[in-house]
């Protein structure tokens, strides 16, 4: 039988406020008593050296997205990321690119059947030879009525990304007779 050793009392008690790294504290290596990384506070300072300015979430695969063809129908997109600023999305490199300053429509599927309309303008094209997919980058039109279910939408997606997990084939319960 194993003996456990109550940890507790011994841990030191630590402010844990994430705060914005100095130009001292970047860069430089954990004391040897700082034995515990506060891998929220490293990602923190990772965020605020981005050469972004907005907070961007990986969105790949999930939810379903398509983008509206005028005159052709519905073109299915992956979403790459999304913020408050803009969204990015890969299309398949067999249906070519839109344009930088394009404007279009995608439509972001929360069911088979249900999706809200997100208006935005194409703002860089970057073509990904490897994935065989061209990467738009947009921003939303300010214009756009949805506006507002758009942002409870990204702050949602930043929320539930944090405690996502990867269903790896748990077993269902099947109904016995």
């Amino acid at each position: 039988m194993s003996k456990v050793i109550d940890l507790v009392p011994r841990l030191k008690t630590t402010n844990t406020a994430v705060k914005e790294p100095t130009d001292a504290t970047v860069g430089s290596t954990a004391h040897a008593q700082d034995s515990i990384v506060n891998l929220a506070e490293k990602k923190q300072k990772m965020l605020f050296h981005e050469r972004r300015q907005v907070k961007r979430t990986i969105l790949t695969e999930l939810v379903s997205s398509m983008v509206v063809l005028p005159e052709k129908g519905l073109l299915k997109v992956d979403i790459h990321d999304i913020s408050e600023e803009g969204i990015s999305f890969d299309v398949e490199q067999a249906y070519g690119s839109f344009k930088v300053g394009e404007e279009v429509t995608l439509r972001i599927y929360l069911n088979q059947k249900s999706y809200f309309p997100i208006q935005v303008s194409i703002k860089h094209v970057t073509p990904d030879p490897e994935m065989e997919v061209i990467r738009h980058g947009t921003s939303y039109l300010k214009n756009n009525d949805d506006n507002v279910a758009l942002q409870h939408f990204v702050r949602f997606v930043e929320s539930a990304s944090i405690g996502l997990k990867t269903d790896t084939g748990d077993l269902m319960v099947t109904r016995t007779s």
